[in-house]
């Protein structure tokens, strides 16, 4: 392939990645946000494959490569359950984090690289490679952490190490001094004597920074991540000159960050604050902060599927706020089938979604879509809000902090100040819960003590399923 045809094949890649993130922005236009992707990297790869850079020598390596890792790509799509997503996606990121640190570290080592070089070019070139490796082991440690924390091998709680500040900023100034060394070495292997110790730096730095933040902004966290798999893309671009990997790792660094802006604001929260960490333990733990908080006070009353399914027959309007819960038992096609069944006898049914319910970004609107849930009764939670008092039920299914009135009553409370969904003003809330826990931010809820409250206790999935029957009958 020439070098011209390579090229109008990067820039029309580049035109299907920038038209796909316009067709992920909206439910009904996302599968085709999605095949533009999946056009446009299937055309990037093979003009970069098949292109004037890669010799035919190394052709057999590069598709071998191709089919290991794709042959593991199809097996996870097969086989993660939607539930593991968020972790699929954060072991995803870590994976960019990795290539972007082995690139950088080749493309040091590689004589050709910085052949014909003037002195200035060289030091741009060594400057684009110095921080490639930066955000890229940041991306791989933090990612690994974040998966931990999202799988459950590693505990929600945060940990807040004495000094956590001053550690960083000593770390800071380790690396800008290792730069400063590494771009006055004369010899490859002089430069990686100060290459390494600041790839220690950023991979104790990316566990440090995602072990400090609590259960409660995973959320955040992978959008978080997500920008600065873009990011180690970009810089990688640049050790590579490779103006396609520049584009697209800059769209993806600027919508993760743009992401992740949203997202802090729907838990009003900044991001300074998340990245320093605290807020959010493990589930049933007390919070960090919540000594002074209020208790919750009143009885709890608990109700049957076949009550539950008595006071939905007889609402006319009806609110789902699905949660974390609902993806653990996969409840969602159940959920629907309540739907369909409510619809058809006239209820209005809608589904009220706070931008930080699941564990990442958009998990509860890909598992309604899943279950075929249609797109126009699933609603943001500033769209659903004032209606909660003209509301008969609102029925919440494993849902905790994202639906606790502690966010407005409370200021004490770690979660003050944070909007939610204002399921207690419906004339009748159900919540359907295994237990009386705490959720993943560790706050206790006052919404289980209201007097129009109502706890439906078991696995999601089973209940519903006998609510579906009590219906029907």
């Amino acid at each position: 392939m020439s070098a011209s045809l390579a090229t109008v094949s990067y820039i029309g890649a580049t035109i299907l990645f920038i038209l796909s993130l316009g067709g992920l922005s909206h439910p009904e236009s996302s599968r085709r946000g999605n095949l533009y992707g999946m056009i446009g990297m299937a055309i990037a790869v093979l003009a970069t494959v098949f292109g004037p850079r890669v010799s035919m020598a190394g052709l057999p390596w590069i598709i071998g490569a191709m089919a290991v890792g794709g042959s593991v790509g199809i097996y996870a799509a097969r086989k993660v359950q939607m539930t593991q997503m968020p972790e699929l996606v954060a072991l995803m990121h870590s994976l960019v984090g990795l290539a972007a640190t082995l690139v950088g570290f080749a493309n040091y080592i590689d004589p050709i690289a910085a052949l014909n070089l003037s002195s200035a070019e060289k030091a741009i070139h060594e400057s684009e490679i110095y921080v490639g490796i930066l955000i890229g082991a940041i991306t791989f440690s933090g990612s690994i952490i974040a998966f931990g924390k999202l799988s459950g091998k590693i505990g929600g709680k945060p940990l807040l190490l004495p000094a956590r500040h001053w550690l960083n900023l000593v770390g800071l100034l380790l690396v800008i001094w290792f730069g400063g060394v590494f771009l006055h070495t004369e010899s490859v292997s002089a430069g990686m004597i100060p290459l390494f110790a600041m790839t220690a730096i950023a991979l104790l730095f990316g566990i440090h920074m995602v072990m400090a933040i609590g259960g409660a902004d995973m959320p955040v966290v992978v959008s978080m991540l997500n920008s600065y798999s873009g990011w180690a893309a970009a810089a990688t671009g640049f050790m590579l000159n490779n103006d396609l990997l520049i584009v697209t790792g800059a769209l993806v660094g600027s919508s993760g960050a743009i992401l992740s802006y949203i997202m802090c604001r729907a838990m009003n929260r900044n991001f300074i604050s998340v990245i320093a960490g605290g807020f959010g333990t493990s589930s049933g733990a007390p919070a960090a902060s919540s000594g002074d908080a209020q208790q919750p006070a009143g009885e709890v009353v608990a109700v049957s599927a076949a009550e539950t399914a008595e006071l939905l027959r007889e609402a006319r309007n009806v609110i789902i706020v699905p949660g974390y819960g609902m993806a653990v038992a996969q409840a969602q096609h159940t959920v629907y089938e309540i739907t369909q069944l409510l619809r058809e006898k006239g209820v209005n049914v809608r589904f009220g979604i706070h931008p930080v319910a699941g564990r990442m970004p958009g998990h509860m609107n890909v598992l309604l879509a899943e279950a075929k849930v249609p797109y126009d009764i699933v609603m943001e939670m500033d769209e659903l809000n004032a209606d909660f008092p003209d509301t008969d039920v609102a029925m919440v299914i494993g849902a905790n902090d994202i639906v606790n009135p502690a966010a407005q009553d409370d200021p004490n409370s770690p979660i003050a100040g944070m909007p939610v969904l204002e399921v207690w003003k419906a004339k009748t809330s159900i919540v359907m819960k295994r237990s009386m826990a705490s959720g993943y931010a560790g706050v206790d809820n006052p919404l289980f003590y209201k007097e129009n409250n109502r706890m439906l206790f078991g696995d999601a999935k089973k209940m519903l399923e006998e609510v579906f029957v009590a219906l029907k009958a």
